[in-house]
């Protein structure tokens, strides 16, 4: 049973661009959830669709956060997303939760990633928890579980909206609106107004809206791990 496992996979985004801007992973969405999972007991490993060396969105570099410092300066955190594995690298049954990391990158590749999304569905199917944020439930909306119907399908989500894609100037840029696409695949999106920390805890989904609910996120699944473990 996947939940008796220790270990959680994060996804980056192996993609490095948001139209002609360079992008990559968001810094806080990967420190703040690792933090409070890490003091947990929990084991990180890392994924992205590619492989190797996950990009870093620079505007995600903020190193007066602690957070991000701590983990930008560990060598072995730097290395790990730096050799991260394939999806088709790992198997589902060693991991109690998988993780979306966002950062507006994560919009062009993770969507369809059909490795990912099976990794997804299989661990969600074999009783494990499913976590994103910001942009990191993109990769979620191509996710059907093996009664063919949509992870998403009747779950109350968070996501970047509309309107705060609109206020960074990138909805015109990114392929798809992730609040819409989510609802298209019947989800109910449940936005809270723009940066404000929202966490949505659905079934074994655990969604939040933006850079600032990385945390809760964090919390939210690490409640919900304990919880199966015991």
């Amino acid at each position: 049973m996947t939940a008796t496992s220790k270990k959680v996979l994060f996804v980056l985004t192996s993609h490095d661009r948001k139209g002609t801007k360079p992008s990559g992973f968001f810094l806080s969405e990967v420190s703040h959830p690792y933090r409070v999972l890490a003091e947990a007991g929990y084991q990180i490993d890392f994924v992205s669709p590619k492989g190797g060396k996950a990009p870093v969105d620079p505007d995600s570099l903020d190193l007066k956060d602690g957070a991000n410092a701590e983990f930008w300066s560990t060598p072995a955190l730097r290395g790990a997303v730096e050799n991260t594995r394939r999806p088709t690298d790992v198997r589902a049954e060693d991991y109690a939760a998988i993780y979306f990391a966002g950062g507006h990158a994560a919009m062009w590749d993770l969507p369809d990633d059909t490795a990912l999304a099976a990794l997804t569905a299989d661990i969600y199917d074999r009783g494990g928890v499913v976590g994103a944020v910001c942009h990191g439930p993109a990769g979620l909306v191509n996710v059907k579980r093996s009664n063919g119907e949509y992870l998403v399908k009747n779950m109350w989500v968070s996501a970047f909206t509309n309107e705060e894609e609109h206020e960074v100037g990138l909805d015109r840029v990114v392929p798809f609106l992730l609040a819409d696409r989510l609802e298209e695949r019947g989800a109910h999106h449940d936005p809270a107004p723009n940066w404000q920390i929202k966490v949505c805890v659905s079934g074994r989904l655990v969604t939040g809206q933006n850079p600032s609910s990385a945390t809760r996120v964090g919390d939210a699944m690490r409640t919900m791990l304990d919880n199966m473990s015991h």
